[in-house]
């Protein structure tokens, strides 16, 4: 089987060929489009279980795409932190030499799991201002007396 780090760079020229042909608003689209249509196990994990649930989401694909993470989770407060050290996607393409990445490559994770969670009642927000070293840092907070949709 094919592991799902083979087609980041196949990710990054889409990105960039849709882009190229009908803006960056045809990369939201394909974007929108993705959360919409295969994140259901990350909806239906939050809906069942909470905050919890991106814990249990993030620390199955995590571990499955070998990224160097550190996860934090405060059912109490409500907030739930990845704290990527190492993005194995990001990280793959900063080290080919005969591609240049999408310039906002990153910005598909803000982009498909904000669309899942803040429907759910759930506050999202990416930290990439290191993405160009593959960190960066993704926190998700409760909205105040909400924690699932």
């Amino acid at each position: 089987m094919i592991p799902c780090t083979d087609f980041i760079p196949a990710y990054s020229e889409l990105f960039k060929y849709l882009e190229e042909k009908g803006g960056r608003e045809a990369v939201l689209d394909f974007w929108n489009y993705l959360s919409d249509n295969f994140l259901g196990n990350l909806r239906q994990l939050v809906k069942e279980h909470g905050i919890r649930g991106c814990w249990l989401y993030w620390s199955h694909t995590l571990n499955e795409e070998a990224a160097d993470f550190t996860m934090e989770l405060d059912e109490e407060v409500g907030e739930f932190r990845i704290i990527m050290h190492q993005c194995p996607s990001k990280g793959r393409l900063l080290q080919y030499t005969h591609i240049e990445p999408y310039h906002d490559y990153c910005g598909h994770c803000d982009v498909l799991y904000r669309r899942v969670l803040e429907p759910l009642g759930f506050e999202c927000h990416i930290d990439l201002s290191e993405s160009d070293q593959a960190k960066c840092v993704f926190e998700v907070r409760s909205r105040k007396g909400e924690t699932t949709g």
